[in-house]
């Protein structure tokens, strides 16, 4: 760990050592069921089609959630990477029917049950929100004061972390001071707030003995107001994720892959700590 904030109100120690992962792009192989109940006015062959449908979309889920799981339950620190991961989407490359027919006590059910060949895609974000954050100094020294400046082309809420280098994070808005995290399109918004009793103030702990340190400050920006993570506030000013709290990230990124690649977005600011 390099450094801690230090705040009129509060200071924060991080402490956790925790190695960064990459995502992966290989295909797996999934089970999944899936069925369709016949209608007034459809035909068997509609019927049998909607449940093969409906199995291959349980598979893509399924898929879906093996991918997250194998790039986010390993550490916090993948809050530091591009989060592209969390946008990934499923495409189903082969189908094997394992069994498949109508249901023996309901006859207007159809049951599939197959394995399918899934494949990660990750689509582009497309015209959904724009996010453009800057830091007042991006080459501090110890003692300096730091604050971050973003702004966003559409009305959206924000969630401002930072990261250490051995990948502890800290949301530093919303906060038990300031919980809304709102935004109005094309406004310059600055954390900490004018006025507030809130500073940060970069310093390296005593423990660190190497003269210079890289972290970032990530803001992630949703259309609507979404729980993308427990806020529940601990005591004092921030909630911190140590090692301990890999739950956190895993939990992030699955909310964020059940919204729209264009309902979300995020952005990355990196700064350098010297003696």
């Amino acid at each position: 760990m390099t450094r801690k904030w230090q705040f009129v109100v509060a200071v924060i120690m991080w402490i956790a050592i925790i190695f960064p992962v990459h995502a992966s792009e290989k295909p797996v192989w999934v089970e999944s069921e899936g069925m369709a109940i016949m209608g007034e006015i459809e035909t068997q062959k509609e019927v049998k089609e909607r449940a093969k449908v409906d199995a291959q979309n349980k598979a893509v889920e399924k898929a879906v959630g093996v991918f997250i799981r194998s790039h986010t339950l390993v550490s916090n620190s993948q809050l530091a990477e591009d989060l592209i991961y969390a946008a990934v989407r499923g495409k189903v490359e082969k189908v094997n029917i394992i069994k498949e027919g109508w249901d023996e006590k309901d006859r207007n059910l159809y049951r599939v049950k197959l394995k399918a060949l899934v494949k990660p895609v990750y689509p582009e974000k497309g015209e959904g929100i724009s996010l453009k954050i800057s830091l007042s100094k991006a080459d501090l020294k110890e003692g300096d004061e730091v604050k971050i400046f973003y702004q966003a082309n559409r009305d959206c809420y924000v969630y401002i972390f930072s990261v250490a280098v051995d990948g502890s994070v800290t949301l530093l808005m919303p906060n038990s001071v300031n919980p809304d995290n709102t935004v109005t399109a094309g406004q310059v918004y600055e954390f900490p707030l004018k006025g507030s009793k809130i500073k940060l103030q970069a310093r390296f702990l005593t423990e660190y003995k190497y003269p210079v340190a890289e972290e970032r400050i990530k803001v992630i920006a949703t259309r609507q107001k979404e729980d993308i993570i427990p806020l529940g506030f601990q005591e004092g000013l921030f909630r911190v994720f140590d090692a301990k709290s890999t739950g956190m990230i895993s939990d992030l990124v699955k909310r964020l892959n059940q919204l729209e690649p264009s309902d979300w977005t995020e952005a990355t600011a990196v700064y350098t700590l010297r003696r």
